[in-house]
């Protein structure tokens, strides 16, 4: 039988191409980490296909490139990262909320409520996952339990302002009118320039007859935003008795300008003349 030798020249060098082709193929996930955080997720994602290459069930490594392509807006990349992460480690919070923030850019709120919920479950302590879970507790009409997590939030990082501004919403929307007050009092102790909360507690306050306070809320709209027609045209309402003559030149203002609100208590100032 014919048996050929490979000359021992070309067999180191099949040796060192297969080196140096396993070595280009190795990646270094603090390197990539690096990238990550400063920014390029391009150069990342590359740098991580590479880690994934030779640990292709590296959840960590799995998840920063899942969070690159996210940042790209590649959201079909990041979902099938993430799904593979659950398939790894079922109770990987940060899965769930990932899939569940990519649904709420979507305005799938259905699909990003009960992902997030699965999340919050897996990490209680989550403060951006419970945050996120509670907006899409709010747009999907479920107030109450919106609030539970608001406030849970609210224990983990008392100083933050956005949970009293989501609970001030929510309750809003519930109709208790004394927590939307309380809830953006505290709101407007951490961030007192807020427009919308501003207009928000005018509106609890008028609804709840604390008229004087609303005023003092429109005017610091109206101050900040002369054309914010809802807010004149509240406020005219809150003054109609007091001054009527004020009152019924705002109304008609915010009318000509399309305010709905303004446009049906008109009549209110035929009656007073």
């Amino acid at each position: 039988m014919l048996i050929t030798k490979l000359p021992l020249t070309s067999l180191y060098g099949t040796c060192w191409c297969l080196l140096f082709l396993h070595i280009s193929c190795i990646g270094n996930y603090r390197d990539a980490e690096s990238l990550y955080l400063s920014g390029n997720y391009e150069r990342a994602i590359k740098e991580f296909d590479r880690v994934l290459f030779i640990s292709g069930t590296d959840i960590k490594a799995l998840h920063l490139r899942a969070r690159s392509y996210e940042e790209l807006g590649l959201h079909r990349e990041a979902l099938a990262d993430y799904h593979k992460i659950l398939a790894l480690e079922p109770t990987y919070a940060q899965a769930y909320a990932g899939i569940g923030k990519i649904a709420w850019e979507q305005e799938d709120l259905k699909t990003a409520e009960k992902n997030l919920l699965l999340a919050a479950m897996h990490d209680p302590k989550d403060y951006d996952i419970l945050l996120l879970l509670a907006r899409s507790l709010i747009k999907n009409g479920r107030y109450k339990s919106a609030v539970e997590f608001l406030e849970e939030a609210s224990h983990l990082q008392p100083n933050e302002p956005e949970p009293y501004f989501y609970k001030g919403i929510a309750m809003a929307y519930s109709g208790d009118g004394l927590g939307t007050i309380v809830s953006f009092n505290k709101y407007l102790e951490i961030e007192p320039d807020n427009l919308t909360a501003h207009y928000n507690r005018g509106f609890a306050l008028m609804k709840l007859g604390y008229i004087d306070w609303a005023v003092e809320d429109f005017d610091w709209v109206l101050e900040e935003e002369p054309k914010h027609y809802d807010a004149l045209a509240r406020r005219a309402l809150c003054l109609i008795e007091e001054n009527p003559r004020q009152a019924c030149f705002d109304l008609e203002t915010a009318a000509m300008n399309g305010n709905l609100l303004a446009k049906s208590n008109l009549p209110r100032c035929a009656e007073s003349r």
